[in-house]
């Protein structure tokens, strides 16, 4: 596996969610740069450090409301 591709969204509460696509891995954080760091972490958990993907793809998803 060359990549792993986790979709990012902001929370409602504030925060971001971090969802690995394909896999059971689930993580959260307080602002975008400790996502980062908790996306990999937890990535590194899951396969362990020799199955570890040497990409991790960031898919982000902003839903915002506009006024016609």
């Amino acid at each position: 596996m060359n990549e792993i591709i986790f979709l990012v969204e902001e929370a409602p509460e504030g925060g971001y969610t971090a969802r690995a696509l394909g896999h059971a891995i689930f993580t959260e954080a307080d602002d975008f740069n400790q996502l980062k760091d908790q996306i990999r972490d937890a990535t590194k958990c899951h396969f362990g450090d020799e199955t570890t993907p040497p990409m991790i793809r960031l898919h982000q998803v902003r839903e915002e409301v506009i006024p016609a």
